[in-house]
């Protein structure tokens, strides 16, 4: 940990929410994310590996170069995941890739093994989804350079989510009393004024 400035931190809210700090100590810059989507190396099984302590090429989507709060970030992911230079614990080879991309407001990291002297990837994992919150100018807070006015809380998602199914519910008990209440009003003009006009008395 000596002259170690960078930082990653995760935070874990109701057993249920993850977030992730990405900083730059002490002066910052720092970034918040809420983490999405999970998924580890276990679960997914994928073929692609990478021996241990290589160093990673860092890939970005286009967009990171035309946005300003997306190019802080990319300087930020640059500082936090590539490897110093001449670090005694660095290895001299380059085995896979992360590759960070831009879509529906969101960061998505993958990571693929280079295979094929670099003419196929295979992905190794993990996977996740990174949900900007907001870019600090300090480390763990300061100034707010950004805020992402798409973000949702997870709590006001699950409520949203709550709400919707019990409108679906309401509109399902709604239907069932309405289809009652025309059967209901089809058996009450069910009597017909002439059915017995051919009966005769025996």
């Amino acid at each position: 940990m000596k002259n170690c400035q960078k930082c990653i931190f995760f935070e874990m809210r109701k057993k249920k929410d993850v977030y992730m700090w990405v900083v730059n100590t002490p002066n910052g810059p720092s970034a918040k994310f809420l983490v999405e989507n999970i998924h580890t190396m276990d679960e997914l099984k994928l073929t692609g590996n990478c021996l241990l302590g290589s160093r990673p090429i860092l890939s970005f989507d286009p967009v990171f170069g035309e946005v300003p709060y997306l190019q802080l970030l990319k300087e930020l992911f640059s500082q936090v995941f590539s490897t110093p230079y001449y670090h005694p614990k660095s290895k001299p080879f380059v085995d896979h890739t992360f590759y960070f991309g831009f879509m529906d407001n969101r960061i998505w990291f993958r990571n693929y093994q280079i295979v094929d002297k670099g003419e196929t990837m295979t992905e190794i994992g993990p996977r996740f989804v990174l949900n900007p919150i907001k870019v600090f100018g300090g480390a763990f807070g300061g100034v707010t350079l950004y805020e992402n006015p798409h973000f949702i809380t997870p709590n006001a998602h699950r409520r949203m989510m709550k709400l919707e199914a019990s409108y679906k519910y309401k509109n399902r008990t709604d239907a069932r009393r309405s289809l009652a209440e025309r059967n209901a009003q089809n058996e009450d003009n069910s009597d017909d004024p002439i059915e017995d006009v051919f009966q005769t008395n025996a």
